[in-house]
C-alpha cells in the first residue's frame, strides 16, 4: 500500500498514520475496510468520537434527508430550523430529565474550542486569573486550553510560556492511600500556600488522554464541595468521556454533582461531524454579544445528526444498560488476562466504555501489544503519560461478537507479547478461554 504521497505532502506533526500505516477507505459501524479490502474491528471510535459507530444507517438517513432538501449547512451562529431542532430536543431529552437549566453556548467545530470558551468565560464571571487544572489532565492544545494539559510533549511545542494555571494532584496521583482532595483543600485554606485564588477548577471525571486514570465519586463531591465553600467554578470536561461513554449521558451523573460549567464534544454530533458546546449555568452568562465567535460555530449537519442520536439512543435507559454490560464483559476479560500473566505486572482501570490494560512504564509493552493487535486486525490505541496504557474504546453500539473477537485478538497479542519477553500465562489454556 503506498503512503508515499503521506511522506512527502503532509506535515511531519501527523500522528495517527504512524501508528496506523494503512490507507482506510471504508467504514461501516465498527469495522473499517482499507484499500485492499481488508477489515479491521475498531476499538479506537477516532478517540471517542463514533461512540454510534462509523456511518450509523439512522443517522445518516436524517443527514441526506436534509441535504437533499436544501437544508442550510453553514449559517455562523445564525438561527436555523436544523439549530432550533437541536436546541428542543437537548433540552428535552437532555436536560430536563435531569433537572439541569444551562444555558448552550455553541463554539468553534472541536473540543479545544469549548474549552478556550469555558476558561475564559469563567474568569470574567469571577474576575480572577488562576484557574486549576490536574496532573495528567487533557484538555487541548490550542493556548488556553493547552495552558491546562498536563502532557509535557503538548507544552513543548506551544513554544510560549503558559500560565494561568496551577496543577494539583488528581485522585490516586499518589497512590490509593492519599486523599488529593485534603491536599488541595489545605492549599486553599493556607493564607501563605501560594496558590492564587481560583476562578475555576476544570477536570475530567475520567482521564482519557491521561492513561485512563478514574475519579471516585467520593473525590468528585468533595471537589464540588470545595468549589462552593472558596467561590469557585466546576467546569467538568466530557469531552471524550460524555455522550454514554461512562454509561450515563454525562459522566459526572453517577456522583450526583451539578457542574457550572460543561464541555461537550467528540461524539455530541454523533456521527463524527465536528461540533462543540458549553453548558454553563444562567447566571454566568455574562458574555457580550460576539465576545466568543467562530466562523464554523454553526455546523447545521451536526445539529441535524446530534438530535437524531438523541432521539434514537437518549429516549430512555436501553444504551445505559447496554454500556454497563459490555463494561462487565470488558473488564472481566482484562482482569482475567491480569491474572493469567501475574508475572507481567499488568493492570486494569477505567469507566464503562473506556478500559485501559495498564502495563509497566518502560518497555513499550502496551505500544506492543496495540502494534501486534493492529496486525491481526485491531485499531487500538495507547495513552498515559509514557504510553503503558493500551485503552480499550469501542463504539457504545458494537454487537457482543464483534466485542468478544476484538477482545480475543488482544488476549492473543497479550499472550503473544509476553511469550517474546518470556512471560507465560499461569495455565495451557490462555486468558478468558471458554468464555
Amino acid at each position: 500500500m503506498d503512503l508515499s504521497i503521506f511522506d512527502r505532502m503532509e506535515s511531519e506533526v501527523r500522528g495517527y498514520i504512524r501508528s496506523f500505516p494503512v490507507i482506510f477507505s471504508k467504514a461501516r459501524g465498527s469495522e473499517l475496510y482499507d484499500e485492499d479490502g481488508r477489515g479491521y474491528l475498531d476499538f479506537f471510535s477516532g478517540a471517542g468520537t463514533l461512540n454510534y459507530g462509523h456511518n450509523n444507517p439512522v443517522l445518516r438517513e436524517r443527514m441526506m434527508a436534509y441535504l437533499e432538501s436544501d437544508g442550510v449547512t453553514h449559517g455562523l451562529d445564525m438561527a436555523t430550523s436544523a439549530k432550533k431542532y437541536f436546541m428542543q430536543t437537548f433540552d428535552r431529552l437532555v436536560l430536563e430529565p435531569r433537572g439541569l437549566d444551562y444555558v448552550l453556548q455553541f463554539t468553534g467545530p472541536t473540543g479545544t474550542n469549548a474549552v478556550e470558551a469555558a476558561l475564559k468565560l469563567a474568569r470574567q464571571a469571577k474576575g480572577r486569573q488562576n484557574v486549576i487544572s490536574f496532573t495528567h489532565g487533557f484538555h487541548g492544545v490550542s493556548g488556553g486550553s493547552l495552558a491546562a494539559t498536563a502532557n509535557q510533549k503538548f507544552r513543548k511545542a506551544a513554544g510560549v510560556a503558559l500560565g494561568n494555571i496551577s496543577f494539583m494532584p488528581y485522585d490516586g496521583y499518589f497512590g490509593p492511600d492519599v486523599n488529593t482532595m485534603a491536599y488541595l483543600e489545605r492549599m486553599l485554606d493556607d493564607p501563605s500556600s501560594g496558590l492564587d485564588h481560583p476562578a475555576a477548577v476544570i477536570v475530567e471525571t475520567v482521564q482519557g488522554e491521561g492513561g485512563v486514570n478514574v475519579a471516585s465519586q467520593c473525590w468528585l463531591r468533595e471537589l464540588e464541595r470545595l468549589c462552593r465553600r472558596h467561590d469557585m467554578l466546576l467546569i467538568v470536561d466530557d469531552i471524550q468521556v460524555g455522550c454514554g461513554r461512562t454509561g450515563g449521558f454525562f459522566s459526572f451523573e453517577a456522583a450526583g454533582i451539578s457542574p457550572d460549567i460543561v464541555t461537550l464534544s467528540k461524539s455530541l454530533s454523533g456521527f463524527g461531524l465536528p461540533m462543540s458546546l458549553v453548558l454553563l449555568r444562567r447566571e454566568l452568562d455574562v458574555w457580550e454579544p460576539g465576545a466568543h465567535s467562530g466562523t464554523f460555530r454553526g455546523n447545521n449537519l451536526a445539529f441535524v445528526t446530534a438530535a437524531q442520536a438523541l432521539e434514537t439512543y437518549w429516549t430512555d435507559g436501553t444504551l445505559s444498560a447496554d454500556v454497563a454490560a459490555k463494561e462487565r464483559l470488558v473488564r472481566d476479560w482484562l482482569e482475567n488476562l491480569v491474572h493469567s500473566f501475574r508475572a507481567a505486572s499488568l493492570g486494569v482501570r477505567g469507566r464503562g466504555l473506556i478500559q485501559g490494560l495498564v502495563a509497566p512504564v518502560g518497555d513499550d509493552l502496551a505500544g506492543r501489544i496495540a502494534r501486534r493487535a493492529f496486525e491481526q486486525g485491531v485499531v487500538i490505541e495507547t495513552s498515559g503519560a509514557r504510553d503503558e496504557v493500551l485503552k480499550v474504546l469501542p463504539a457504545l453500539t458494537i454487537a457482543r461478537e464483534q466485542l468478544l473477537q476484538g477482545l480475543e485478538i488482544i488476549e492473543r497479542s497479550v499472550g503473544e507479547v509476553l511469550a517474546g519477553a518470556g512471560l507465560r500465562p499461569r495455565a495451557l489454556k490462555i486468558a478468558g478461554g471458554g468464555r
